[in-house]
């Protein structure tokens, strides 16, 4: 299982161990984003750091209506300790966890600040 918290701005957060192609890790705090339906964004110093490969072109369409092109480069994040390999999406925001990553599994968000974030498997639960 994985655990999170809601900030006090009511963005639910997890703590992240994301690996580059040569080993090298970095530990990040990450929010979720039922609205996103990739898998990972970092913003590009996280990328440059773990020297994260370069895969392709990507194309979104934002909440506004727009049109946004960015760079997909691949890395290895431990989810529910396992390793996996996925995609990343380059953003320069704070990083974001999309739906992808959430695929077979329950998210429970107690929805106050300090409220408990769970992710759990809906194999492990026998669903």
């Amino acid at each position: 299982m994985i655990v999170g918290v809601v900030t006090d701005d009511h963005q639910a957060v997890i703590h992240l161990v994301v690996r580059g192609p040569a080993g090298q890790e970095t530990e990040i705090d990450a929010i979720i984003d039922t609205g996103f339906d990739g898998w990972l964004s970092l913003p590009s110093s996280v990328i440059i750091s773990l020297d994260l490969e370069w895969r392709e072109r990507g194309r979104a369409l934002l909440a506004d209506g727009s049109e946004s092109v960015f760079d997909i480069y691949e890395a290895i994040v431990l989810w529910d300790g396992q390793a996996l390999r996925i995609p990343v999406h380059q953003a320069e925001t704070t990083p974001l966890v999309g739906m992808s990553l959430f695929r077979g599994y329950e998210l429970i968000i107690q929805n106050q600040p300090g409220g408990k974030v769970s992710i759990r498997s809906l194999t492990e639960q026998g669903t």
